[in-house]
């Protein structure tokens, strides 16, 4: 590196100097050099003369000019990150001309070409990759950008806002304007050009608007982009209805692309999607996928408003847009599907993903205080316990008060760029509440742990619940001040027949320790604690398999019937690994989850009930993570389960085989979740279920049930599963989406050659390290694979950190999340460490060793 990367503080923000109010960006589109002329209208913000300083990188300037004049040389100059112009005038016009190369441009920031279609992708910092401008969030400006191309071969050319323009030129050249009337940071601004085929429909919004709503994919795709419309619509519906929050242009667009580092990028009325939360049919996409895309479609249409209208003053405070609008898309979800379903999903990527992070080097609070690279922001914890923490605050205040909250928010702040505080005074002041210590989820990294403590009196018929919070220190916080922790709850007897022992469902912590005592307790209760996990924190309890088992049958929170399950398990595989001997399931365990799978219940809930705890959720709750021990108990038990239970594993995938054709309901859906989750246990018990096995994969109209029946193969190591991969490639080869879920499948097989098979299908036709799809389909995907990425040689170790050598130079913000699976090397044996050490080190001394990559690495070696 020529020079370190620099941390930049929270504590440090200062307003800018200047401001840009209106923006005119005109583009000629060129492969390897395409013209981006810019007219800013600047006005100085601060008494200083202070120069005006604009980010800009990897851009060749041509020409400079002042209101119409060009500007002398000795009055501006140029580095690899700036633009420096000295100036006393308080406003000005500045005209800038300067050319990028889309072609060179691997990194898939900023503006790029990839299968001939030109992208855009400017957050966090990619429009400094375009032209020189004072790119960062708090600077909002009016856009007019015009697009000019080869009308043949590109003929569709799309910006921010509404169309206000398009001509043919005789040289074969055509030209688009846009003008988007709400002024905008520039991380929002888009610009796509590229032949697609088009899904065109309308909304009429409550007020009786009619908005134009156009879908953009590559050509032959517009099969498959039907449920992405409707989910589209159905946000719109939704948006209005459950948050009162009306879209503003006159037009809508998606546009799906195959090269995104991203999900998806939710740019003013211009969505760029990669292409899997977009492309869905029977055929091509899963049960999940279909799920997927309505929560992806979603959440970039919700941020409109959380995040467009509203927008962040600094990348400090993205968690203001995306925990929000996490928590947003997850009720969407939720109001739609299966809320239970749902809930759990969400608190299972919490488990095995924020939790390790929260116990790492990385970890930070959902606002940050610190950043190298913004890049490595866009993280679980800013995300999903974003979401959790907008959860909490839901919790505390009801639907309506979360909504009169809301109301006064937009009502403050609508075009603004503001800060996460701002938000919780919105909430504190529509439903005059303090938020005091609530505020120290923002500001606080780390899991709490909460210790329960129960005590009853058969005498004095006196239940006396004591609840003790505790957070171990975190980089740069060694103390921790209390959290505001609501605990959701609920009482059973014995019997499981539901007590009520307070008028108050929610208990509050808001110190290290509180005690509850609930007076006319007739008998012992079994109290259910953070039902709906109300709360992101570690619980640390003694309740009895008995009482497990009681809340597993019968809490009427759904959550806390699945976790009581996980927490049976969980207690099976850990007393195996302390006793060092094979889990064992007693009958007793056994006959609950007979009676599970034997309830009239829903049969999505079953399915996850019956899914066992992730290594990782296990790995969790380990200081030193017994990889192997891990890995062997889950297998015994998932063998032992496979066998106790294959009767009822027969008659429920029996039963859930439908004679009619696919259909996308929740109810059909379930179904086929629950039909995989018995699959996948019978494939354990090798060739009797070849049978099954074969006729589901062959003989079904969906992916869903065909990869089902692949997956159950692979990861049993059943004697089929050669032949099945070999079939399925044979069917879907040149199908990039679909051939994303043969690599995965492979690569998350717990199999002790699964380092070297990752290794071949690198060299697969359609692999492609150029691609951010395909690398997480094969090469993410097996970071999560924890036996085999941890396999005692280190191999899994090497092949890794070889691929994030390669990416360094060209792709270091995929490069930096594939290093996310060495960040927690300390908490390995020593074996493992030194391996995954010596990675690191390795990668430290790279030559121009990436921001994104850097501050990782040196986050993990230091001290």
């Amino acid at each position: 590196m020529t020079q370190l990367p620099k941390a930049k503080y929270r504590k440090d923000y200062q307003a800018p100097e200047f401001t840009i109010t209106d923006v005119d960006l005109t583009f000629d589109l060129h492969p390897h050099e395409t013209r981006v002329k810019s007219v800013l209208k600047v006005v100085r913000q601060g008494e200083h003369k202070k120069p005006l300083v604009l980010d800009g990188e990897q851009l060749t300037l041509l020409s400079i000019k002042i209101d119409g004049e060009a500007v002398a040389k000795e009055l501006y100059r140029v580095d690899e990150h700036s633009l420096t112009l000295k100036t006393s005038l308080k406003s000005f016009t500045l005209e800038i001309e300067n050319s990028v190369n889309p072609t060179a441009n691997e990194a898939l920031e900023g503006l790029y070409l990839a299968e001939n279609t030109y992208c855009t992708q400017c957050e966090a910092e990619g429009f400094r990759r375009i032209t020189y401008y004072l790119d960062r969030p708090d600077v909002l400006a009016k856009f007019t950008t015009t697009v000019i191309a080869d009308k043949a071969e590109f003929p569709y050319l799309l910006s921010n806002g509404n169309r206000v323009e398009h001509k043919t030129f005789e040289n074969g050249k055509h030209l688009a304007t846009w003008q988007d009337p709400f002024p905008k940071p520039c991380y929002l601004f888009a610009l796509v050009a590229g032949n697609f085929d088009v899904l065109r429909d309308e909304f009429i919004t409550r007020e009786g608007r009619t908005v134009d709503l156009e879908l953009f994919v590559d050509k032959g795709n517009l099969n498959r982009a039907d449920h992405a419309m409707l989910s589209l619509k159905n946000a719109m519906k939704w948006d209005e209805e459950r948050f009162d929050l009306v879209y503003d242009l006159d037009i809508y667009m998606v546009v799906a692309v195959d090269f995104f580092n991203m999900g998806a990028m939710e740019n003013k009325g211009l969505n760029v999607f990669n292409a899997k939360y977009v492309l869905a049919n029977p055929k091509t996409a899963t049960d999940q996928d279909f799920l997927n895309v309505e929560s992806v479609i979603g959440h970039e249409y919700f941020h409109n408003w959380t995040g467009n209208r509203v927008t962040c003053r600094d990348w400090f405070q993205l968690s203001l847009k995306e925990g929000l609008t996490v928590f947003r898309d997850q009720e969407f979800s939720s109001d739609l599907g299966s809320r239970a379903v749902n809930r759990i999903q969400d608190v299972r990527v919490i488990r095995s993903h924020q939790f390790a992070e929260d116990a790492g080097p990385m970890a930070h609070p959902i606002r940050p205080d610190k950043v190298v690279q913004m890049n490595n922001f866009y993280t679980v914890t800013v995300y999903n316990k974003g979401a959790e923490v907008i959860r909490m605050i839901h919790t505390l205040l009801g639907e309506e008060g979360f909504q009169k909250g809301m109301k006064l928010y937009f009502e403050r702040h609508d075009g603004k760029a503001v800060t996460c505080e701002d938000f919780v005074e919105a909430m504190e002041d529509a439903n005059d509440q303090d938020f005091g210590v609530f505020r120290n989820w923002y500001s606080q990294a780390g899991t709490p742990v909460v210790t329960v403590e129960e005590s009853y009196d058969e005498k004095q018929q006196k239940l006396t619940l004591v609840l003790k919070q505790s957070t171990a220190s975190t980089p740069g916080q060694a103390q921790k001040a209390p959290f505001h922790i609501p605990v959701k709850w609920s009482a059973y007897n014995g019997q499981g027949k539901p007590l009520k022992l307070s008028d108050d469902s929610v208990l509050h912590l808001k110190d290290s320790e509180a005690t509850f005592i609930f007076d006319n307790v007739a008998e012992k209760p079994i109290l259910s604690l953070f039902d709906n996990f109300s709360a992101p924190v570690r619980v640390k309890r003694s309740l009895t398999e008995d009482e497990l088992r009681v809340l597993l049958a019968h809490s009427e929170d759904d959550f806390s019937r699945w976790d009581a399950a996980q927490s049976l398990f969980i207690r099976i595989i850990e007393e195996a690994i302390s006793n060092s001997k094979n889990a064992e399931l007693s009958e007793q365990t056994i006959k609950a989850c007979q009676n599970l799978l034997r309830a009239n219940t829903d049969p999505a809930l079953k399915a996850l009930a019956l899914t066992l705890p992730t290594a990782a959720t296990i790995a969790d709750r380990y200081d030193t993570i017994p990889v192997e021990a891990i890995n062997i108990q889950l297998k015994s038990l998932k063998a032992q389960l496979a066998v106790a239970l294959e009767s009822d594993f027969n008659q429920l995938l029996s039963d859930c085989i439908s004679q009619e054709a696919y259909k996308l309901t929740g109810n059909e859906i379930a179904k086929r979740q629950l039909k995989q989750v018995c699959l996948g246990y019978l494939a354990e018990l090798g060739d009797v279920v070849s049978d099954k096995l074969l006729q589901q994969f062959k003989q079904t109209d969906n992916l869903t049930d065909q990869l089902g029946a692949l997956q159950a193969s692979v990861w049993a190591n059943h004697p089929i599963s050669e032949s099945l991969l070999n079939q399925f490639e044979e069917q879907w080869r040149g199908e990039k989406l679909v051939m994303d879920k043969w690599f995965s499948t492979q690569s998350l097989a717990n199999h002790d050659k699964t380092v070297e098979r990752v290794k071949d299908l690198m060299t697969h036709p359609d692999f492609s390290l150029k691609n951010p799809n395909r690398i997480y389909s094969l090469l993410a995907a097996f970071t999560q694979n924890q036996a085999q990425f941890h396999r005692a040689d280190g191999a899994g170790y090497k092949l890794i950190g070889n691929v994030i050598q390669q990416l360094n130079t060209s792709n270091p913000q995929v490069a930096s999340r594939l290093l996310s699976a060495f960040v927690s090397w300390r908490r390995y044996d020593e074996n493992r460490q030194q391996q995954m050490k010596t990675e690191l080190e390795s990668l430290r001394e790279l030559p121009n060793l990436a921001s994104d990559l850097f501050e990782k690495i040196e986050s993990c070696l230091s001290e």
